[in-house]
């Protein structure tokens, strides 16, 4: 077995720390935009639009109908360049089709 080079072990140590700040940019994200619109007096949670969207279905009302287990990277691909899905959506039963919610924060107080 050979012996692993400096070079090697450089990139193996790139590689990690571009993957941990690929997983961790979209809560670092939250955590600045939350400051941002905490800083202009706005919600933290909506900034001031009364809704967020549905985790389930991603604020578009339906999702696929095999679930998560129906992940394709190809159809996927094609899909995002403005392809047609082979797959029929179904509603979101999360939501019930409407792709957010009230937001919990602020939906109760009364606007002045």
């Amino acid at each position: 077995m050979e012996q692993i080079t400096a070079s090697e072990i450089a990139g193996f140590g790139v590689g990690t720390l571009l993957l941990c700040a690929t997983l961790a940019a979209p809560r670092i994200d939250a955590f600045i935009s939350a400051s941002q619109r905490s800083s202009l007096g706005m919600c933290k949670r909506c900034g001031d639009l009364r809704m967020i969207a549905c985790s389930r279905c991603k604020g578009l009302g339906s999702v696929k109908s095999g679930g998560p287990e129906s992940f394709n990277l190809i159809g996927d691909l094609y899909e995002s360049l403005g392809g047609e899905s082979k797959m029929k959506p179904i509603a979101c039963t999360k939501c019930q089709a409407r792709g957010h919610f009230s937001c919990p924060d602020c939906s109760q107080i009364p606007s002045v």
